[in-house]
């Protein structure tokens, strides 16, 4: 799916972790545009646009859709369109969507098991053993 293609190439497979879309992270973002709350309507509008816009210009550049062009093809696509500032002005509506497409793709990745072990996030863990305060604390309190 286009979602699933775009997810990968905002979070691609690497040696730390795997993919976006093999975590599913591309129906996090299906649930949550289909979720019944206004933001969720407008992000809904969105990525919908924003889908065949990328599908438009894929076929404009390599006659193909999206899906179907190669890696080098889609990030050449993405490179126009990642940074909002940057974009020409003919991509800026373009460049808002990858925006939120990538914030979606990130929050859905890095809240899994995976992601988190691939930034280093270990959650509250202790880091070390406490057998509770000092005897001469607890004789303090009279709890010796």
């Amino acid at each position: 799916s286009i979602a699933a293609a775009l997810c990968d190439v905002i979070i691609p497979a690497d040696s730390k972790s795997p993919s976006a879309s093999s975590l599913g992270v591309h129906d996090f973002i299906d649930e949550w545009i289909s979720a019944p709350y206004p933001g969720h309507a407008a992000d809904r509008r969105t990525i919908f646009d924003g889908f065949a816009w990328l599908d438009a210009e894929s076929q404009r550049r390599f006659q193909n859709d999206f899906v179907n062009v190669v890696a080098r093809q889609k990030n050449a696509i993405c490179e126009d369109i990642c940074i909002v500032r940057e974009a020409k002005p003919e991509f800026n509506v373009a460049a808002q969507f990858f925006k939120r497409y990538r914030d979606l793709t990130a929050g859905g990745f890095y809240t899994t098991s995976e992601g988190m072990k691939d930034i280093g996030y270990t959650g509250n863990v202790p880091r070390a053993t406490f057998d509770g305060p000092p005897t001469e604390v607890r004789k303090e309190l009279g709890l010796t």
